[in-house]
């Protein structure tokens, strides 16, 4: 969201998907949308995610757990910069900025089959590798205070005092 905020597609829409919290049967229909009647339960026209992102950002979080189905028309759309909606023969045009995170090592994902090298090489771009916080015990302290102060401007209520513990962690 902040890479989305501070460049030039700011004005537009940020759109976010997990890819781990969808089952395989909808995520299709979640990321390029349908027509209505395209299948059953399709009771009307349903825009997709990358055509909501259109101009704008589609964050995939967790795309180490998109299925290896959809890996390959994943693949297709940021090759053509085209989508179809499900049900649709048209195509829609696309100028999408796509920000992908996972945690984990997508290459021992190609190695065991679960996700596909082309893919990896198209999104792969510019790569930040944050290490998990055990591992920087520095930014403990504040990262404390950025969430304490969130939480008393969102419950209204001042927090007075945090166990020296959870600053040792």
């Amino acid at each position: 969201n902040y890479i989305h905020n501070k460049g030039a597609r700011a004005r537009e829409p940020f759109v976010p998907i997990n890819c781990q919290s969808l089952p395989e049967s909808v995520i299709e229909s979640e990321l390029f949308g349908h027509e209505k009647g395209s299948f059953t339960g399709a009771v009307k026209k349903r825009i997709g995610k990358f055509e909501e992102a259109n101009f704008g950002t589609l964050f995939l979080d967790e795309i180490g757990d998109l299925p290896i189905s959809m890996q390959g028309k994943l693949l297709r759309v940021l090759e053509n910069r085209k989508i179809e909606r499900i049900g649709s023969n048209k195509s829609i045009d696309l100028d999408v900025r796509l920000i992908c995170a996972t945690n984990k090592s997508l290459e021992e994902e190609i190695a065991a089959g679960r996700f596909r090298e082309d893919l990896l090489y198209r999104i792969n771009t510019l790569t930040l590798s944050i290490p998990p916080i055990r591992q920087r015990k520095e930014d403990l302290e504040g990262l404390i205070a950025f969430f304490l102060r969130k939480t008393e401007a969102e419950q209204k209520k001042k927090i007075t005092h945090v166990d020296g513990q959870v600053m040792t962690m």
